[in-house]
């Protein structure tokens, strides 16, 4: 076992978006970090989202009205910060006779109270004073308002059965959930932070005032870290964390919902979103991917323990397809699924009734043990920004080294031009590089920005990239993103930097295995 001599300011337990949101924030205001994460980047909860960044416009029936205008304000700072892997979409709420409230939800008892006789349905007057709050809560710029729409004679009516006449349009964001954790990583990296994968903490304890915190390397090495104060980040694992690996008497905890997704080939043609109602009184999402795809989800199902993993399941799966096929003209089943996935959300255990009514709101837990550790509970990405703000406030204080925030306006690597300028980075980087193709150029800015120039410097022809893998990866990319973003396997670069492994073969994935084993540092 080694033993560093350094001392941190914080060590971050998970890397998740919260863990590296910490710690580049915090880097940031000069505070020295070691964040260890005992698998990849995002390879848990933050790589299995829905992929939005969104106020939450179904929290309005719970009253969560600070949520919501928080979330809300942070779009648009988010989109201005990000513009390559965050970009504004346009959702289409049908209305479907069928629709009815969350039984649970405020808004549905108190309505249950004065108009009985709508017997749980969510009327189109109430929908539209929800969009009408959505609309005015957080500040809003860029995105477009809510509008309504003729399904019978708009486009975005096309795909859908011809029962369904009317809807409202409405405005949130797509992010690309697992590249905002890898550079979330790398610009704490950049700035100095110590950003350590396939590490896991094995214990911390305090030993005159530091926490010394033990980790075991991916070659099974243990070393021993110092801090100062420790952030438990650990996201599903959290509880476990608190109670196993600190020690703490504290009987607060999360609850582990599992949110599950599947992708079948395109159901429709355009850009815009579907928001789906359910007669159950549940939501989906239907969601342009990946240029050839549509994903659609998320179910609410409490989630047994943080290290079984989540899966998606038939009755899951075939949950979604059924949902969705009330809505579109062409229905899908289990065979038409390409891909599915689920992520365990570790939401504050605020003794809530059901999954779906749980809190997503964040709270940040302060405890004063032998030395001091801030435990994150719950909390939603479009909100990662402020929690990490808030959090390096309080820590800030706590360790004397105060510094003013600084992320609303700084963009993310590869993110330094304006949000309206995307189409221009594709032409100017085709014009640079005359050998990619508008597909390859559009996924290189999608996912690097202006990053995609240096990672392309010097190159006069395909040859000079490298060896080719396949579906426009090369040895180039793959070599910044382990470079660069602490790539480690295939499945990293496939599944969270990318997800061209919805493309790649079983014989093309070996063949990138066997590259990084012998490229592998």
């Amino acid at each position: 076992m080694t033993q560093s001599n350094d001392i941190s300011d914080l060590f971050i337990i998970g890397g998740g978006i919260n863990g590296c949101g910490i710690a580049r924030d915090a880097a940031g205001r000069g505070l020295s970090v070691t964040l260890a994460e005992q698998g990849d980047l995002a390879q848990a909860t933050s790589s299995a989202s829905t992929k939005l960044f969104h106020g939450g416009l179904r929290y309005l029936e719970y009253l969560e009205i600070r949520l919501v205008r928080e979330a809300l304000k942070e779009r648009e700072t988010l989109l201005r910060a990000m513009p390559h892997i965050s970009w504004p979409l346009r959702f289409v709420l049908p209305l479907h006779p069928q629709m009815r409230f969350d039984s649970d939800t405020p808004v549905s008892r108190l309505l249950q109270k004065i108009m009985p006789w709508m017997r749980g349905r969510r009327p189109a007057w109430l929908i539209r004073l929800g969009l009408f709050a959505y609309d005015n809560l957080g500040s809003r710029t860029i995105l477009p308002g809510t509008k309504r729409t003729n399904l019978r004679t708009s486009p975005v009516g096309a795909a859908l059965k011809p029962a369904l006449t009317r809807a409202f349009e409405y405005s949130d964001c797509w992010v690309e959930d697992a590249r905002l954790v890898s550079l979330n990583a790398r610009d704490a990296s950049q700035r100095g932070a110590c950003i350590l994968t396939r590490s896991k903490v094995l214990s911390a304890e305090v030993h005159d005032g530091l926490w010394h915190v033990t980790t075991q390397q991916r070659d099974g090495s243990e070393r021993i870290h110092k801090a100062r104060l420790l952030i438990n980040a650990a996201g599903p694992w959290v509880g476990e964390t608190l109670r196993a690996v600190i020690r703490s008497n504290s009987a607060e905890t999360v609850r582990l919902v599992r949110g599950s997704h599947i992708v079948v080939r395109r159901m429709y043609e355009g850009d815009h979103c579907y928001f789906l109602q359910g007669a159950d009184g549940r939501i989906i999402f239907a969601i342009p991917y990946e240029q050839d795809f549509t994903l659609i989800g998320t179910t609410d199902m409490d989630h047994p323990d943080p290290d079984t993993a989540p899966v998606c399941t038939d009755e899951e799966a075939l949950y979604l397809c059924e949902f969705a096929s009330q809505y579109f003209k062409d229905s899908i089943g289990l065979d038409d699924i390409v891909w599915r996935y689920s992520g365990v959300r570790p939401l504050y255990d605020d003794g809530a009734r059901s999954a779906t009514a749980a809190t997503r709101d964040y709270v940040l837990s302060l405890e004063e043990m032998s030395a001091p550790v801030l435990h994150v509970f719950g909390g939603k990405i479009t909100t990662y920004r402020k929690l990490a703000q808030s959090a390096v406030d309080t820590i800030g204080s706590r360790l004397g080294k105060d510094a003013p925030a600084w992320t609303a306006g700084a963009p993310l690597p590869g993110g330094d031009f304006p949000h309206d300028t995307v189409q221009a980075q594709i032409t100017a980087l085709r014009r640079a590089y005359p050998f990619l193709d508008a597909r390859w150029a559009q996924r290189l800015i999608r996912g690097y920005g202006r990053d995609a120039f240096v990672l392309l410097e010097g190159a006069e022809n395909l040859a000079d990239l490298g060896q080719s893998f396949g579906h426009s990866l090369t040895e180039r990319e793959v070599r910044w993103l382990m470079q660069h973003e602490f790539a480690l396997e295939a499945e990293d670069i496939l599944w969270r930097r990318s997800k061209l492994g919805l493309r790649f073969t079983p014989a093309e994935v070996g063949a990138l295995e066997a590259w990084i084993g012998l490229h592998a540092a």
